[in-house]
């Protein structure tokens, strides 16, 4: 978690990040490199929500930026006729500037996605964002219908916010940042078991669940508590990160199960790919061997032996 946040290193990963590797977990750096990673996607049968990657943006031109660019994906999609959706998270569209700033940026996201019957789902991030973008979709939702959100397990007030907004398409995830120890479960058994209790929950009572793990643990227990209720396939899906578990995605896709790849693009990549690694530490077993060569281990090596170094010289 620290080291997504260092402003050097990211910087590092912006200009040498895709020429080490990270193009197996980024699918490109534009839209062009973006839209063909979808459409091989689709050809196996599998669908996608698209993340242009940034948040917690401060200044207004980077936002409206930002909107700018998921407009474009959003053309992108429907022109491409693409078998894909749109994740964004409402600090790259200015929440931490004003809010009625963001607010209109995401009303024109979410319209132009409506005139393409495109669904919007709005990435929930930490704690201290996580009422107002929900008082963001409340508001939208009393004009559009195309919009959806992400249930946090870790949060001790998940299961109530499931239970308001179990009308709407949603995305169930364990929970990616450092919360407090008032707020969150700090356990990994708590969080687990709290995030199976949420699937079940909205695939017995919800509109539709996407399901967001690599365990294939829970995605067996989906699998069965699904049969055993009668729950149609058409009631839900499983989401993986790209690049992450591949055999395991075209397996669910080919198994008949609804399957949906999130896919991140864009310059920005390092915070994201950091707190994946930070949010379940078995990732890196998962991504070693497609993005880790001789050459950037080594490369790696140095970095990371620089970094120790560096700390211990401090004590």
């Amino acid at each position: 978690m620290m080291l997504s946040q260092n402003k050097v290193l990211n910087s590092g990963a912006k200009r040498w990040g895709l020429k080490l590797g990270a193009q197996s977990v980024v699918a490109g750096t534009n839209i062009e490199e973006m839209v063909e990673s979808v459409k091989k996607l689709n050809e196996n049968g599998i669908s996608a929500t698209i993340d242009n990657l940034g948040e917690f943006v401060f200044e207004k031109k980077e936002a409206t930026e930002a909107m700018n660019q998921i407009l474009g994906v959003i053309e992108a999609i429907h022109k491409n006729n693409l078998d894909a959706h749109i994740s964004l998270k409402p600090t790259q569209l200015g929440l931490d500037i004003e809010y009625g700033f963001c607010l209109e940026n995401l009303r024109e996201i979410v319209a132009k996605a409506y005139e393409y019957n495109i669904f919007i789902n709005f990435d929930m991030e930490d704690y201290g964002h996580l009422q107002p973008s929900f008082d963001i979709i409340d508001e939208l939702s009393k004009e559009y219908d195309n919009l959806g959100t992400v249930i946090q397990a870790y949060f001790y007030q998940s299961e109530e916010i499931i239970k308001k907004y179990e009308n709407y398409r949603l995305r169930i995830v364990k929970g990616a940042y450092k919360e407090p120890e008032n707020l969150a479960y700090q356990d990994k058994k708590d969080i687990d078991r709290n995030y199976i209790k949420l699937i079940e929950y909205h695939l017995l009572n919800g509109k539709f669940t996407s399901i967001a793990t690599h365990d294939h643990h829970v995605i067996d227990h989906v699998k069965n508590f699904a049969k055993k209720n009668n729950i149609p396939q058409e009631k839900f899906e499983f989401q993986m990160l790209y690049g992450f578990r591949k055999d395991l995605q075209l397996k669910l896709a080919k198994e008949g199960y609804n399957f949906c790849t999130y896919v991140p693009f864009g310059n920005d990549w390092y915070g994201y790919f950091m707190r994946r690694l930070a949010e379940r530490p078995q990732n890196l077993n998962l991504v070693a061997k497609q993005v880790f060569s001789k050459k950037t281990n080594t490369l790696i090596g140095i970095g990371a032996g620089a970094f120790i170094l560096g700390r211990l010289s401090k004590k």
